[in-house]
């Protein structure tokens, strides 16, 4: 997913591939993110924040894997912080990075530095999360509707709904951050499951709480998800109403419903808590019960797919599905379903995400990237 290549040697023709795709065109870094020996180029990789696992495990695998290709690498976190993401870039791009690989906090907010990036030829991959900027030359993500929609396809299969008669479930919604293009997608594919069922009275909302905009948990927080569920918890169901199900985007957001559940809700049922990334508090709460499921996206594979395309990138190679086999991963490319601006479609790469559920969280294991303890709990591999 080699070819090397040091950007003064780039010809005015490599230039041109580079702006082809979507468009025409200070913190410290993180401890140990500079490499000072390189014969493949400097690429900047510039992550939203470490206060969520998976950003953290995204930006370690993606730092390691272009240094092992010989790349320089600068890695930068912005924590949660829009203006300061924006001093990141700006700041690689200062440091004559040859490629950018940004994982956006707000995809709108980045017009700036992206606009530097197209005027200095830099090419930038938007990774997991997609910017809303033509600059932006190509999408590395997971099937984010495919997420929601394997979440919605789990409550209907567990539920059983197609076969419920005239049984009625409980059902309550939290989604993520609107400053997040994917957090749409996940509600959406989730919704388009699932509002059959609630059209039906099959699955009924108790609050009232359905549209995106009153769902949605800025910043994917976990305090704020607890602080809406308990809010939604003793508005609604104090009186010994059975809540049956709680749809949640990701395992930050699903972490603090559970922590609602366990301390404030009135009932005796177990509640099936949908999640994804595969955290470890998470998989703890899977193996304990309290979670039902989540989705899992494999960011080492993630990683690996954006090395093999920024490489392509930079060696001036034909970019579209014939990398594919390269990778060695499951993956599509897709020219149809991301824009960056009205009609300007984003070229994309996408992985497939899986479910993961107290039954075969040996999948995870046989990944590589975890380990199972004698106790059932599973942790990140060293």
């Amino acid at each position: 997913m080699k070819t090397k290549l040091l950007s003064a040697l780039l010809s005015a023709a490599m230039v041109a591939t580079l702006l082809v795709g979507c468009g025409g065109s200070s913190s410290t870094p993180a401890s140990g993110s500079a490499s000072s020996s390189s014969d493949g180029g400097k690429i900047g990789i510039s992550m939203p924040t470490q206060s969520l696992e998976r950003w953290n495990r995204d930006g370690s695998y993606l730092d390691q894997q272009f240094k092992s290709a010989g790349f320089e690498t600068v890695l930068t976190y912005s924590d949660n912080d829009s203006g300061r993401q924006v001093n990141d870039i700006q700041n690689m791009l200062a440091d004559g990075v040859d490629l950018l690989i940004i994982s956006a906090i707000d995809g709108e907010a980045l017009n700036t530095a992206m606009n530097e990036a197209a005027e200095a030829g830099v090419p930038v991959i938007a990774y997991d999360r997609l910017i809303m900027n033509d600059a932006v030359s190509y999408y590395v993500s997971f099937d984010n509707y495919t997420v929601g929609k394997l979440q919605g396809q789990f409550i209907e299969k567990t539920l059983d709904l197609s076969n419920a008669g005239d049984k009625v479930y409980n059902l309550e919604i939290t989604a993520g951050d609107p400053a997040d293009n994917n957090a749409g997608y996940f509600y959406n594919g989730a919704m388009d499951v699932l509002n059959p069922y609630i059209e039906a009275g099959t699955l009924n909302v108790v609050s009232g709480q359905t549209d995106f905009d009153t769902v949605a948990t800025n910043q994917w927080s976990t305090d704020t998800a607890l602080e809406r569920a308990q809010n939604v918890l003793s508005s609604y169901y104090a009186d010994g109403t059975q809540l049956d199900v709680w749809l949640c985007s990701n395992d930050s957001t699903a972490l603090g419903v559970a922590q609602a559940v366990t301390s404030d809700y009135a009932g005796s049922n177990s509640v099936l808590i949908t999640g994804q990334d595969g955290d470890e508090a998470n998989l703890k709460n899977i193996v304990d019960g309290i979670q039902t499921m989540t989705v899992y996206k494999n960011v080492s594979n993630e990683s690996i797919v954006t090395l093999a395309l920024a490489k392509a990138i930079m060696a001036g190679e034909t970019i579209d599905e014939s990398l594919i086999p390269s990778f060695g991963i499951d993956c599509a490319y897709d020219v149809e379903s991301y824009e960056t601006s009205a009609g300007n479609k984003c070229p994309s790469f996408l992985l497939v995400p899986s479910v993961i559920t107290k039954d075969n969280l040996q999948e995870l294991v046989d990944t590589g990237l975890y380990t199972m303890g004698d106790d059932g709990y599973l942790s990140a591999a060293q």
